[in-house]
């Protein structure tokens, strides 16, 4: 994939009128990517309220949400459904040469 999932997300958030910002983080020490509460890559903040967006390829969209719904995340992921947050996974893949979005909302 050229452009990452993550980019592609961000686009289509501050197209939607929010602020939005990249919240995995490298954790050079164990080498691996850290997604904010064990799930969310990006947050967004507008007019709609705050969004929380876990991106991904499209084929890896059932992955990612058994990971969201896993019970070490309970706590995790309550918190953020009680905060009133919109909970967005986002799974790309490219059609006939232009990006599609598969959104499955978990909030």
């Amino acid at each position: 994939m050229a452009t990452s999932p993550t980019q592609l997300s961000l686009k289509r958030l501050r197209d939607a009128g929010f602020k939005a910002g990249v919240v995995e983080k490298w954790n050079m020490h164990a080498k691996i990517r850290q997604d904010f509460l064990g799930f969310v890559d990006i947050i967004g903040v507008g007019e709609l309220g705050t969004i929380a967006v876990q991106s991904t390829s499209y084929s890896n969209v059932s992955s990612h949400i058994k990971k969201i719904e896993d019970p070490k995340l309970a706590e995790n992921l309550a918190a953020v459904r009680k905060a009133g947050w919109t909970i967005e996974v986002h799974g790309w893949r490219k059609v006939k040469n232009r990006w599609q979005c598969r959104v499955v909302d978990l909030s």
